[in-house]
């Protein structure tokens, strides 16, 4: 049995030798076997093999005798919410995100939305779906449960709706599902919304929904300039991760809207901590500071993250990935709060998203994340800290190597899937310093990966 579906974190295959409705139902009964769950949410994305593999999905958790309640077509953060906000003790959202069209998958949550992964779960799973299985003695019962209307009420709960103005958004759901949501909200907001690819269809007319691809991104930033919106925002296809354009199309690179999260939530606490990730820190630093926050460095990963904030109680946690996590949101990910408080910011401020956002691009100038491919990664990076490591003000190893110096820092980590490592440099209000640095790092890790 093909078992290679099943990663560190979730499911991802291609259809139907790595998935199948035959291994859905498999699975659904594992589930049910190694988490013991007798009430579990299931949704599934708009991939054209989602619902058959999602009924199979269900008929399994049913035959191990847990109750299945169906809330259909929905995002990744559907099932985060319905987990929690129902009392349920899980939840399975089907879903390949942003992977190719003939892929699929599977997110699992425990209690209270925590995710299930390798280290607690995931693996026991995957081992018991080859074994042979009975029927539970009282099979599970099927019910659809709605969900849109109590997860709008909690998404509006996040705002201010007296401050909102009107105001022209462009939102470009990629043919996923954010649409559902966006013409879900509608009816509560001042805003203008221009809908760009916005019907769900699973054929992906306009491409894979993934918008950190930068051949994605003109659909949204030609649409921001042609009708004059104050941003633009773009979702991957389970509307997980968002992303945002300024009033001049430009693309603004995921850190600084961390930055910008990070401070406008803190506005609303009053203080906090707020979980980031170790790749780019000195903006999110600053403003976090500034704001009467306590900032918390932690490993890169959903996995990692969530587990940080429940054990700080964080309020807010962000990764430059383009995933934003709440605590009153089950310390999940949301690819709809966000952008809820970036237009929330941009009504109080009167400002528009670019000057916003090119005072802290001024105050940080980053390089983005730069891959390189690398015959042996850990090798190169301990070179990399003998290079440097020397003359550092601090070197850190949360997450790959972080190294610091008064002016500038990089962030150095090997790839969980691949031969690659990521560089990430910043510096301190110095654009060439920042370009001189990063061209000088990936000189060395050409000159190191050919030595």
């Amino acid at each position: 049995m093909d078992l290679s579906c099943f990663k560190a974190y979730d499911l991802r295959g291609r259809v139907p030798d790595q998935l199948n409705p035959n291994l859905a139902e498999r699975i659904g009964r594992a589930y049910v076997e190694i988490t013991g769950a007798r009430k579990v949410i299931v949704g599934y994305d708009i991939r054209l093999s989602s619902p058959e593999i999602a009924d199979a999905l269900s008929s399994g958790l049913m035959a191990a005798g847990a109750d299945v309640y169906d809330i259909g077509l929905c995002g990744t953060e559907h099932v985060y919410f319905a987990t929690s906000h129902f009392g349920m003790d899980g939840g399975i959202m089907v879903t390949a995100s942003h992977n190719p069209r003939d892929h699929n998958g599977m997110k699992m949550v425990g209690p209270e939305s925590r995710p299930i992964s390798s280290d607690n779960g995931l693996n026991d799973i995957r081992d018991r779906v080859p074994e042979p299985f009975e029927d539970a003695p009282r099979q599970g019962k099927y019910e659809t449960l709605e969900v849109m209307a109590p997860y709008v009420d909690h998404l509006l709960g996040y705002i201010d709706a007296s401050a909102l103005k009107s105001m022209k958004i462009v939102v470009n759901a990629g043919n996923g599902g954010a649409g559902l949501v966006i013409d879900a909200l509608e009816q509560h907001l001042p805003f203008e919304f221009i809908k760009v690819h916005h019907e769900p269809d699973g054929h992906f007319p306009n491409g894979v929904p993934n918008p950190i691809l930068p051949e994605n991104r003109a659909a949204t930033a030609d649409a921001v300039l042609e009708h004059k919106a104050a941003m633009g925002i773009a979702w991957d296809g389970d509307f997980d991760r968002c992303f945002f354009f300024d009033e001049t199309g430009r693309f603004i690179e995921g850190y600084y809207i961390v930055g910008l999260l990070a401070d406008q939530f803190l506005r609303k606490t009053g203080g906090g901590k707020v979980i980031h990730d170790p790749r780019l820190t000195w903006n999110t630093l600053d403003l976090v500071k500034a704001a009467g926050g306590e900032p918390v460095e932690s490993k890169t990963g959903h996995a990692f993250i969530k587990q940080r904030m429940r054990d700080e109680d964080a309020v807010y946690g962000g990764e430059m990935s383009a995933h934003h996590y709440f605590r009153d949101f089950a310390y999940c990910d949301s690819g709809m709060i966000p952008w809820l408080l970036v237009a929330e910011r941009l009504c109080q401020s009167g400002q528009p998203l670019s000057s916003l956002i090119d005072a802290r691009i001024e105050a940080y100038p980053a390089s983005g994340e730069i891959n390189r491919t690398i015959d042996n990664p850990p090798k190169v990076i301990q070179a990399i800290e003998e290079i440097y490591g020397a003359e550092a003000k601090a070197i850190n190893h949360v997450d790959g190597l972080s190294v610091e110096f008064d002016d500038w820092r990089f962030n150095l980590r090997m790839s969980n899937t691949e031969p690659v490592v990521r560089l990430n440099v910043e510096s301190r209000a110095d654009q060439a310093l920042m370009e001189e640095k990063t061209a000088e790092l990936l000189n060395e890790m050409d000159r190191l990966n050919r030595a």
